[in-house]
C-alpha cells in the first residue's frame, strides 16, 4: 500500500512538473505578441530616399542618384529578411501594429526593425 501511494505521489509530481514546464516554455511565449509599425519604417526610409534624390538632383551628381537607388534596392531586399528574423529573435508572434487593438503583453519591435534596415 505504501509503495502504491509513493508511486502515485511521484506520478502526480511528474505530471505537475510537466504541466509547469509546458506553461513556462510553450504556452507563455506564445501569448507574447510583438508589434511592428511598418508604415513608420516605410515613411522614414522614404524621407531618407527623398532627401538623397533631392540632393542628387540639385547637384546634378549621378553618383548621388545611384547611391539613392542602391539604398532603395538594399532596403527592398533587407526588409523581408528583417521581418523574418524578428519572431525568431523575440520568441513571439510578430504582427503589424494596426492589426492589434490592444494587448498588455505586446512588445514594440519597431526599433529593432529600424536597426535591421539601417534606419536611425
Amino acid at each position: 500500500m505504501k509503495a502504491l501511494l509513493l508511486h502515485a505521489g511521484i506520478a502526480a509530481l511528474l505530471a505537475a512538473a510537466g504541466i509547469a514546464a509546458y506553461d513556462r516554455w510553450v504556452l507563455r511565449p506564445a501569448l507574447v505578441v510583438g508589434v511592428v509599425d511598418l508604415s513608420e519604417v516605410y515613411r522614414a526610409k522614404e524621407t531618407q530616399f527623398t532627401q538623397l534624390l533631392t540632393a542628387a538632383s540639385s547637384s546634378g551628381s549621378d553618383d548621388e542618384r545611384e547611391r539613392a537607388l542602391s539604398m532603395a534596392r538594399n532596403f527592398s531586399q533587407r526588409l523581408p529578411v528583417a521581418l523574418d528574423e524578428l519572431p525568431r529573435e523575440c520568441g513571439c508572434l510578430v504582427v503589424l501594429r494596426t492589426a492589434v487593438a490592444g494587448s498588455p503583453r505586446a512588445m514594440d519591435l519597431t526599433p529593432a526593425l529600424r536597426r535591421k534596415v539601417d534606419l536611425p
